[in-house]
């Protein structure tokens, strides 16, 4: 576990200690000292930092998923298991972009472990940025594949966050992958603190872009 600590403020913002910087989505980092407050109501006139706005519009930290969903699911190969849990996804499509005839979003079962090779189905697990995918070979399981510890800004999207980052939050859920996973950041999700996609039905807009 990294020295990086989030707590999530009871309908308030994110409260990170001693992270050191931050990554914009433009692939600049900036410095940052002490506790840095995030914002997460989507309000807030200075993203990504809070500016008090989640006490004006409402903004609910309460989390609205079944929690009864939140579990893996094992989807086997010849060669690789792929495991899924459906609640923590953020919908970054990731795996339906890189590899389309495994990961099929309207199919069942949604995942097909032998329509591609072994290794570009490493390659695409490796790449969801939510945690909610991991996969298993010849018996060992592979689900941390962070090579950094920090937060970064995504344009129009969550916080990902990664390097093993302990986050507390007064919903009581945890990441399942405590490796990396994403924040949600546009006030919108019902699956608090965790980016569920709605972002993109919400309108969230903001470049990720600290000036």
């Amino acid at each position: 576990m990294s020295n990086v600590k989030i707590d999530g403020a009871k309908n308030g913002p994110l409260l990170v200690k001693g992270m050191k910087t931050i990554l914009m989505a433009d692939g600049t980092e900036k410095e940052v000292e002490g506790t840095i407050a995030l914002c997460r109501c989507g309000g807030s006139a200075n993203k990504p930092f809070c500016d008090g706005t989640h006490s004006k519009n409402g903004f609910s930290s309460e989390r609205e998923t079944d929690r009864s969903n939140d579990r893996w699911r094992d989807y086997e190969g010849k060669e690789i298991m792929v495991h899924d849990n459906r609640t923590i996804c953020s919908h970054a499509e990731e795996c339906l972009k890189n590899s389309p005839s495994v990961f099929k979003a309207k199919e069942k079962p949604w995942i097909v472990p032998d329509a591609a090779s072994r290794d570009e189905i490493i390659a695409t697990v490796k790449k969801c940025p939510s945690g909610a995918l991991s996969y298993t070979v010849d018996g060992k399981l592979y689900d941390k594949f962070s090579n950094w510890t920090g937060i970064e800004v995504t344009a129009d999207g969550p916080y990902h966050v990664e390097g093993a980052v302990e986050i507390e939050d007064p919903t009581g859920m945890t990441p399942p992958n405590q490796d990396h996973y994403a924040l949600c950041r546009c006030g919108a999700s019902k699956n608090k603190p965790f980016c569920d996609g709605e972002h993109a039905n919400a309108g969230f807009k903001d470049p990720g872009v600290w000036e």
